[in-house]
């Protein structure tokens, strides 16, 4: 699936997909990768090593950090798309090299939460391995 490059790299993992927007600022733990955001539909869940797919960011412009200390604890999401990218995930994602894009086509929710896809952030493609 075709969509636009946000931040450059190649990467695998397990989909993970919320369908509501996230918050890094305090909604995920930096030091384990688990969202903690209460009442959230990944509450409790891991994020590491993941695709992480959601809507859009949310909340304050230090979730960027958040995301770059994500990547330096080793909990970072292996890759993430967006719905549509905004500057807080963007830059997070590119700061912390972890690649990203947006604006996949609606064939993109048929996908089913855990199976493996590899995002090439270079590209702006998205497959399903």
């Amino acid at each position: 699936m075709q969509g636009r490059s946000i931040s450059r790299g190649v990467a695998s993992g397990d989909l993970l997909v919320s369908s509501e927007p996230i918050s890094f600022l305090s909604g995920v733990d930096p030091e384990t990768g688990t969202v903690v955001e209460c009442e959230h539909p990944l509450e409790g869940q891991s994020i590491a090593g993941r695709v992480l797919a959601f809507p859009y960011g949310k909340g304050s412009t230090v979730g960027s950090y958040v995301i770059y200390a994500l990547k330096q604890n080793g909990c970072a999401p292996a890759a993430i798309i967006n719905t549509e990218a905004e500057p807080i995930i963007a830059v997070g994602a590119i700061i912390a090299g972890i690649p990203m894009v947006d604006r996949l086509p609606p064939e993109f929710s048929s996908l089913a939460p855990g199976i493996r896809v590899t995002v090439n952030g270079d590209t702006g493609e998205v497959s399903s391995d």
